[in-house]
């Protein structure tokens, strides 16, 4: 989807995702140390919100106007201090390095991953920490409809592995986790990867 879609999607509710930040977010951005993040596709801003609510300096990207300024409106709303841009991940390069480089849940297909994965792992600093979510590939058909339909856009564990140049990924696994489907608790899994930017880089 475009950004075009992006912002009918985002306009059509006052909510598409949840407020609240993913867990797997939570388990391992929560006990870093607040430093300069940087969220990439950040939608809505939920998690650009967290960290900003932790003391983190964020800046959340994602093509969306609307979705941003949905996050906006919350961050003042709350008093945070984030920087919001509007800008396609796919091409947008950072000016500066980042404690924390986050991309939850965005899935560039074959293509575009080199040079996406590229740019997320060449903006995380020195000693800092690069963290990525995405759906499953096994997940295809059975994840009641969430994430993407295209295969080529969904991840696994063996595809994330030496992905992300200059990176030493201390995880690189799936995770499996319940949520609420239409007939009930469903099982889906996400795929994880964790890691640091090696302290020699310059």
């Amino acid at each position: 989807m475009d950004a075009q879609g992006w912002n009918e999607r985002y306009a059509k509710a006052e909510r598409v995702f949840s407020a609240e930040p993913n867990p797997l977010i939570v388990e391992l951005a929560g006990p870093l140390p607040p430093g300069r993040a940087l969220d990439l596709a950040a939608g809505e801003g939920r998690h650009a919100l967290w960290l900003a609510h932790r003391g983190w300096r964020v800046t959340a990207v994602d093509f969306s106007e609307v979705g941003l300024d949905k996050g906006r409106r919350a961050a003042d709303a709350d008093g945070l201090a984030v920087e919001w841009v509007v800008a396609d991940v796919r091409s947008y390069r950072p000016a500066t390095a980042f404690d924390l480089v986050l991309m939850a849940f965005y899935h560039p297909d074959f293509s575009e991953r080199p040079r996406v994965f590229s740019v997320a792992a060449g903006a995380v600093a020195p000693g800092g920490h690069l963290l990525v979510a995405g759906r499953h590939l096994r997940d295809l058909g059975r994840d009641g409809g969430r994430g993407p339909r295209d295969p080529a856009r969904r991840y696994t564990p063996e595809q994330l592995a030496g992905a992300f140049p200059g990176i030493e990924l201390t995880q690189c696994e799936p995770r499996t986790r319940l949520v609420e489907g239409d007939d009930g608790p469903i099982e889906i899994t996400d795929v994880l990867a964790f890691g640091v930017s090696s302290p020699r880089r310059v």
